[in-house]
């Protein structure tokens, strides 16, 4: 099977609606970021952030494809033309890699929150494998679409970040908060980057006690979040950070690709790893 194809079937498979319409493939983020399509597909790798090490670790293990959740260079739109005139030289780099190795990188972001096929529905792909890494299927007390919200019984924070720890292959974490604390309701916070008064409305008004967060400023909810700790309530952040986060939902993807593309073709998970490294006193 073509590498074109193996795109076109995993397209196929995701619901494809965004926003109440259909995704559009001449102005969606899901391109093919580099390489050749029209060359049959050695195998597959999965993984949040096409870095070089991940690169250099798919092609060391015979795939020719990486489907990769995030930008490949560096911005949202994954634009080069910058980068070329500049004549980068970590990108001249990741790009001559790249060409040696015949890695085609395709990104699927908008296609795998769209949905992938459930229980005769669709749910986002990302967070579905964040609710199964963590077993936490039968505590779901949200919309199942987008599964981000859980009534667990009633657990001590730190326990909570070990857990996460272990299931999303972390060296550590941040903590922020209330974390001697037990806690109950946890949901899973997108990006807090400013702007945050509904976020910090929906903490008080659903009871939210814990927060698994993606991108975190010192600001606006991180300091509620403080006050409201020192003020004796069961409030913390585990701040595991946007790729780490998703990262198990490309993982669960490798479990539906045969289903998907209708054969078996060689495929494995490639973690991007750690974003920060942890040094302590």
């Amino acid at each position: 099977m073509k590498i074109s194809e193996v795109i076109q079937k995993m397209k196929q498979y995701h619901r494809g609606i965004a926003n109440g319409k259909p995704i559009d493939d001449a102005v969606t983020r899901d391109q093919i970021l580099y390489g050749n399509p029209d060359q049959e597909c050695t195998g597959i790798v999965t993984t949040c952030y096409a870095s070089v090490d991940v690169i250099r670790k798919a092609s060391a293990s015979g795939a020719n494809l990486i489907i990769s959740h995030e930008a490949l260079f560096w911005n949202h739109g994954d634009h080069t033309d910058w980068l070329d005139e500049a004549r980068n030289k970590t990108f001249l780099a990741k790009k001559q890699l790249l060409d040696e190795t015949g890695i085609v990188v395709w990104r699927d972001h908008d296609y795998i929150h769209s949905g992938i096929p459930m229980n005769g529905g669709y749910v986002d792909g990302i967070f579905h494998g964040v609710m199964v890494t963590l077993g936490w299927e039968k505590y779901l007390c949200c919309d199942p679409v987008r599964p981000m919200v859980f009534e667990i019984p009633e657990t001590p924070v730190k326990e909570i970040g070990r857990l996460i720890m272990e299931k999303f292959h972390r060296t550590g974490l941040n903590m922020l908060g209330n974390t001697e604390a037990k806690v109950r309701k946890v949901a899973i916070a997108s990006h807090i980057l400013g702007g945050d008064n509904d976020m910090i409305t929906r903490i008080d008004q659903e009871n939210i006690d814990l927060l698994i967060s993606m991108e975190l400023i010192d600001f606006t909810v991180s300091e509620y979040i403080r006050d409201s700790a020192m003020l004796g309530m069961p409030k913390a952040i585990l701040a595991v950070g946007h790729f780490n986060t998703e990262e198990p939902g490309m993982e669960y993807m490798v479990s539906y690709i045969p289903k998907a593309l209708g054969e078996a073709v060689p495929c494995r998970y490639i973690q991007s790893g750690d974003m920060y490294e942890f040094m302590t006193a």
